[in-house]
């Protein structure tokens, strides 16, 4: 069924081309096309056809990937051609390639099996400390709280006052008003975040390390829409070291990928013990 309704959604174009690029239908009788000795059949279209498309969207499909396979072949037939024997052997490239592939293919299933992916706090810290020089801001970063609202927001006045505040309830409160009316907000100001990044959300212009020194550390600013409320915890200098908690999870990926390297290395180092002690490995003179 499915592939007499390709058979039928491609005889519209594939009757011309083999008319023009072929004169007339050789050899496999389910060929859709030919570039010279070389044949695309009808099967090999229909199992790259994607699961689900509409008839137009099959007939759009099968159409490129015909021309994609015409355009491929006769560059391969132009290059086959003007190349010399020795250009052409690729046999030791593909070779390569292949053993390239199988290896990935075993270091990959390798780590999924043996990698310890459990990175405690405590080996976080260590490495953080031992490489303390390495992790230098490159960026202004900072920490705060903020609500976006638009600016006629009923009872802002009493977000402002819970905004402030440290009390539970308040907070409560705070994040029911927030969820309710603001078009965007962030109360949680564990994570530092960057300065740059903030400005784009923010209007908070050139706030730098100064403001922040200055106590200047609560704002409330107003644009055409809207009006913020933005408490800020902390602010750190670009060229300073980076505080533990901004570097966390990149530390983690460094570890990680510590232990896939050493996990790698002693694999190739027990295949090649092994393969010396079962005297598999020999080296050759080649001169005799």
């Amino acid at each position: 069924m499915q592939m007499a309704f390709i058979r039928s959604l491609l005889l519209s174009f594939t009757i011309p081309f083999f008319l023009i690029a072929c004169g007339g239908r050789k050899g496999d009788e389910n060929a859709v096309a030919r570039v010279y000795d070389k044949y695309l059949s009808l099967k090999e279209v229909q199992q790259a056809l994607p699961y689900g498309l509409s008839k137009q969207d099959s007939t759009s499909f099968a159409k490129d990937y015909i021309d994609q396979w015409v355009k491929k072949n006769v560059v391969l037939n132009r290059a086959e051609n003007n190349l010399t024997d020795n250009q052409k052997d690729v046999t030791r490239q593909l070779e390569d390639y292949r053993a390239s592939l199988i290896i990935f293919a075993y270091e990959r299933e390798l780590i999924r099996q043996k990698l310890d992916t459990t990175v405690t706090n405590a080996e976080i810290e260590k490495y953080y400390k031992e490489n303390a020089a390495n992790f230098e801001l490159r960026s202004n970063i900072i920490r705060l709280r903020y609500l976006k609202l638009p600016i006629k927001t009923p009872n802002a006045d009493k977000a402002r006052k819970w905004f402030l505040s440290t009390r539970p309830d308040d907070k409560d409160k705070l994040e029911q008003f927030a969820r309710l009316y603001a078009v965007n907000f962030l109360l949680d100001d564990s994570n530092w975040l960057m300065l740059e990044d903030v400005i784009k959300e923010i209007p908070m212009g050139a706030y730098a390390a100064e403001d922040f020194n200055r106590n200047k550390r609560l704002l409330e600013l107003d644009d055409k829409e809207y009006h913020y409320l933005v408490a800020i915890t902390g602010f750190m200098v670009k060229d300073s070291n980076a505080p533990l908690s901004f570097e966390k999870e990149n530390i983690r990926n460094i570890i990680l990928n510590k232990r896939k390297i050493r996990l790698i290395e002693q694999m190739q180092q027990d295949a090649y013990n092994d393969a010396m002690n079962e005297k598999n490995i020999e080296r050759l003179d080649p001169g005799k």
